[in-house]
């Protein structure tokens, strides 16, 4: 259940979001769920992590942030899917301060899980950095639900 980086496969949509000065990481482990079951296993915030998402929310609130995206039937958790491949589920949304995209990738037997920001200013700047280490945190705890969900499956 090792969760280490990866570099973004060739593969990734991601890739042609990228402009200078972007946010890109990607983790991966070894699962053999099926793409969109390991995508709803990432989206499935345990208690903690989404504790985390109240605060942010609360915390951003007097900003004019985004504390939940109307419109798309179609989500991964909180998330609204933009698109959808055998290989790739991208899901996320612009804001005033930022854009996100979270990638989950199928590779062979591995899970992978991007993550993709587009910073529109100081405010996003400065939010990307205060929630980093939570959100490495939280990135790496999905993916090892995600192997461990796949353990359990096999």
């Amino acid at each position: 259940m090792t969760v280490t980086p990866s570099p973004l496969p060739p593969f990734s949509a991601l890739h042609n979001r990228f402009r200078a000065g972007d946010f890109v990481d990607c983790f991966r482990v070894s699962s053999t769920l099926p793409l969109r079951q390991a995508a709803d296993t990432i989206a499935d915030f345990p208690g903690w992590a989404l504790a985390l998402v109240r605060l942010r929310n609360l915390l951003v609130a007097p900003f004019g942030l985004q504390a939940d995206v109307a419109g798309s039937m179609d989500r991964i958790g909180i998330f609204p899917v933009e698109s959808e491949t055998e290989q790739e589920i991208i899901a996320g949304f612009n804001d005033r301060h930022l854009d996100f995209r979270i990638s989950v990738m199928r590779d062979g037997g591995d899970i992978l899980l991007a993550t993709w920001v587009h910073r529109h200013n100081l405010l996003g700047r400065a939010y990307l950095a205060t929630i980093m280490p939570f959100h490495i945190a939280v990135a790496r705890d999905a993916l090892r639900r995600v192997a461990s969900t796949g353990q359990m499956a096999a």
